[in-house]
């Protein structure tokens, strides 16, 4: 008994060094990323200029450009790549299947229609945002509905259903763009291709991310049982519907915020998780927080680079994320095919 008990307490220790381990890296990726992020723009700054602007209050112009134009912008491009990478995670476990991300439900098909319809008919500011909110959650609530037609769903219906559904929505997309006036086309395509330029830094995405966190660390244990199976999850104590119902919820919230705060950016949901289940493994004590700070970081880089590599112009940071993520994520399935067979 005392040999089982110091076995279980080396255990213990050492999953607690690599979790601190692990976020302790993950946080200072992440303090990078807001150090370069902070530093690229139109007016040259150095990494002293942005520490000082950051810790003294003084009043230079240097320190007002940092402050209050790039900062929130950087701080909401992480709230959001910190949203989008938990969103894949749990949509990953739900749907029991590594290549789902957030958007597979149509979550960014219903907002887009719904953004569109509000740009056509001069709508702005508030608007775009509840109408960005309300369409994600009408096509969330549509999968949620029709994958449960005719009894319980399972994973595969789900999947099914939100694929046809984003089809569906992708229809009313190039039709709204076909009867849209030209002077409103180059809006709704940013929109569509993920921007950050108008993305607000709240209080309220910080607390639903804070939220968000903290309820799927609770529930981490239960969603390591669900990734093996959920006659095992079930047959050790989980109930396997009440979590489906909350990661459902979790991952529905989260990306529907993010939609809402800059339009649709795709691989950030897909690629983070994915990449560090290879990395640190698939326990979701570790996953979850990893995920959030990795994800931030990569969009908070990626929309810098956007805004900086043909400056004065700006790419969308959809853009980005799609040339980055699509050769990467080729890299990762040749690299874990290799593995498979060796």
């Amino acid at each position: 008994m005392k040999h089982v008990m110091t076995q279980n307490r080396a255990a213990v220790q050492v999953l607690s060094l690599r979790y601190l381990s692990v976020i302790l890296i993950m946080s200072i990726v992440a303090f990078l990323s807001f150090i370069l992020a902070l530093t690229l723009g139109s007016v040259d700054t150095s990494i002293a200029e942005v520490l000082k602007s950051l810790f003294y209050d003084d009043e230079t112009f240097i320190r007002r450009i940092i402050t209050e134009v790039r900062l929130p912008r950087v701080e909401a491009g992480f709230l959001v790549g910190g949203m989008l990478a938990l969103a894949g995670a749990l949509m990953q476990v739900l749907l029991r299947n590594p290549l789902a991300e957030p958007y597979v439900l149509g979550v960014s098909g219903g907002a887009a229609v719904f953004t569109l319809l509000a740009i056509i008919y001069g709508l702005s500011g508030i608007w775009i945002n509840a109408s960005a909110f309300t369409g994600a959650f009408v096509s969330i609530m549509l999968v949620f509905t029709l994958s449960r037609a005719g009894g319980d769903w399972n994973p595969m219906r789900m999947l099914l259903t939100g694929v046809v559904i984003a089809a569906g929505w992708g229809a009313v997309i190039s039709f709204l763009l076909a009867i849209s006036p030209a002077s409103k086309i180059h809006g709704m395509l940013f929109w569509l291709m993920g921007d950050l330029s108008f993305a607000q830094h709240t209080p309220a995405n910080f607390y639903i991310l804070l939220f968000a966190v903290v309820s799927c660390m609770l529930a981490a244990r239960s969603m390591n049982l669900l990734a093996r199976g959920e006659l095992q999850a079930a047959t050790l104590g989980v109930s396997v519907i009440s979590l489906r119902y909350f990661i459902y919820f979790m991952a529905s919230l989260l990306a529907a915020t993010a939609v809402m705060q800059a339009g649709s950016i795709g691989f950030i949901g897909l690629i983070v998780p994915h990449l560090l289940r290879l990395i640190i493994g698939s326990d979701h004590r570790l996953l979850i927080p990893a995920s959030v700070l990795l994800g931030g970081s990569l969009l908070v880089v990626a929309d810098a680079l956007a805004r900086t590599i043909i400056a004065p112009q700006q790419l969308p940071v959809g853009v980005l994320t799609a040339m980055i993520g699509v050769p990467l994520f080729l890299f990762l399935m040749h690299s874990t095919a290799i593995r498979q067979k060796s």
